[in-house]
């Protein structure tokens, strides 16, 4: 069995059991354990080879887990403490349950913690920075299984949650927030698997989005989503937060108009998964991670992209006259912008600016402007008859 298989445990019980065997371990510097990496291979169980990793975003109270790296690369993650024995990152990640199978919903610690090692372990190599900011403890997402291991997740910032933690401000409606694929199982259609299930899951909402700004591969994933389910073409928007109308556009208005990336692969483009924040085509829409085995693990790249680090976005506050940048991605994601409260939710339907078109208007406009012909002006009468003559002297 692996962790996510054994009895559940709560985010106390797993700090608590981290800070006493640390404290075990100072306190017998020169009795070392090893940890065996491969038949060729093993780690020295030290105080310095030993960290904690801060599992949640604004952490209160901190939750953290212990992670053991090799002494020449102090940003490559082997092994993980939990449940009172080491285990190395690729058996965390798998399960012997067979009911775990397709996108299931996170609930336990131990789920959490997989989560946490895709967005900040597994999918970043020890030259590449992490691509997503910490979750909130309360983020709702889904897992992706495959073949008994854990290959990909999406989070979900619901409508009438709050943007952050210093306003007021709530979702206007559901967002598809972060997606991640781990790169050795992209190309098989589970960014669009994921797309498909978040917009199953809200089909009674009027309006959809996606955390703004979307990569060139979530692109191509949400065109493959429209093309196959045109009764979204009107209800899937890019969205920043709080996703007012001043703060969301129409993707497949923006597709038809040009206005993302050409760097599209045709071919990837349908079924690539990624992480929805901005990265790279190969990366996810936003998610890096320590590898174990090069060959297994790899780095995806979501709006997504799958995300969070050293260099990710700093969180500040948000402009309130200004949209801005969700802070649990560095690459996509929808951030707190114009005010918009708990109150507003539930208002009414809201109303399109005056001067927006919908899908159809602006696409008959665009070709109307580029088909029309060009008139010449008319030329100048070639006498000017009511010019005056030069006087004579």
């Amino acid at each position: 069995m692996y962790p996510v298989d054994l009895p559940a445990v709560d985010d106390t019980d797993l700090t608590s059991a981290s800070e006493l065997y640390l404290s075990s371990l100072e306190s017998r510097p020169h009795n070392n354990e090893w940890f065996r990496l491969s038949q060729t291979s093993e780690v020295a169980i030290t105080a310095n080879n030993v960290r904690r990793l801060q599992l949640f975003e604004d952490d209160q109270p901190d939750c953290t887990l212990l992670a053991l790296y090799p002494p020449d690369d102090p940003k490559q993650v082997v092994a993980l403490y939990l449940h009172e024995k080491w285990w190395c990152v690729d058996d965390v990640l798998r399960t012997s349950s067979e009911s775990r199978s397709g996108l299931i919903l996170v609930q336990s610690i131990m789920e959490r913690v997989i989560v946490f090692l895709l967005s900040q372990v597994v999918e970043r190599s020890s030259q590449e920075e992490v691509l997503f900011s910490l979750h909130p403890r309360t983020e709702s997402c889904k897992l992706l299984w495959r073949d008994s291991q854990a290959v990909g997740f999406y989070t979900i910032k619901h409508k009438g949650s709050l943007c952050d933690g210093w306003s007021s401000r709530c979702y206007l409606l559901p967002a598809l927030d972060t997606v991640l694929v781990r790169r050795s199982w992209r190309r098989r259609g589970f960014g669009l698997q994921m797309l498909e299930d978040f917009c199953s899951s809200f089909s009674t909402e009027q309006f959809l989005g996606v955390s703004s700004p979307l990569s060139p591969s979530m692109v191509a994933v949400c065109r493959s989503f429209l093309q196959q389910h045109k009764e979204h073409l009107e209800h899937l928007y890019e969205v920043e937060a709080p996703g007012g109308w001043t703060q969301r556009r129409n993707i497949w208005l923006s597709i038809r108009l040009g206005r993302y990336s050409l760097g599209i692969n045709e071919e990837s483009g349908p079924t690539s998964g990624e992480t929805q924040r901005n990265e790279g085509d190969d990366s996810s829409q936003k998610t890096y991670s320590c590898r174990l085995d090069p060959a297994s693990l790899s780095t995806c790249n979501v709006n997504i992209p799958l995300a969070t680090g050293s260099t990710v976005q700093q969180m500040k506050p948000c402009d309130p006259n200004q949209g801005g940048s969700s802070p649990s991605s560095k690459i996509s994601g929808t951030g707190c912008s114009p005010a918009a409260y708990a109150d507003d939710l539930d208002s009414g339907p809201p109303t399109r600016p005056p001067q927006s078109l919908n899908t159809r208007q602006a696409l008959k406009h665009k070709h109307r402007l580029s088909s029309e012909p060009q008139r010449d002006k008319p030329e100048p009468e070639k006498t000017q008859r009511s010019a005056k003559r030069v006087k004579r002297t």
